[in-house]
């Protein structure tokens, strides 16, 4: 038996600006659309990896979050501490220039980690934290 990972999910609040970060910024296609409005839920994944996918959905629609809830997840995404995902390239500085060119937002230029990983963090539009490492 293997199990595999097959989608990711991450909040939106604006599903178009999310699809324009995620595709413009990180060169991802958009592989689903579905509902309307801003109750839309996203698929996009790299065209190389079609068994891999991040879900952009809109935060906090399961029936079973309460009110209090809903304002706890709204004010973590206002502050960026809601959703993160660690990406990896084989070209740090040609995704970090990718990204700048699109207007993402830079939390972090491409710098040598005391971990021993080159990386650099962005924000997407929800204010979900984008680390992307430098592949070794």
């Amino acid at each position: 038996m293997s199990i595999t990972i097959h989608t990711a999910a991450l909040a939106h609040i604006d599903p178009a600006e999310s699809i324009a970060f995620y595709r413009d910024a990180l060169g991802f296609e958009v592989r689903g659309d579905v509902g309307s409005g801003t109750m839309r839920w996203v698929t996009v994944g790299n065209p190389d990896q079609p068994d891999v996918s991040i879900l952009l959905a809109p935060p906090a629609t399961d029936p079973g979050v309460t009110e209090e809830e809903r304002r706890m997840i709204s004010e973590m995404m206002a502050k960026g501490t809601y959703g993160w995902i660690l990406l990896s390239t084989d070209d740090l500085e040609a995704a970090f220039e990718r990204a700048v060119s699109a207007g993402a937002e830079v939390v972090q230029e491409p710098v040598d980690q005391p971990y021993g990983a080159r990386d650099c963090a962005f924000r997407d539009p929800a204010g979900n934290l984008v680390r992307i490492q430098q592949k070794r």
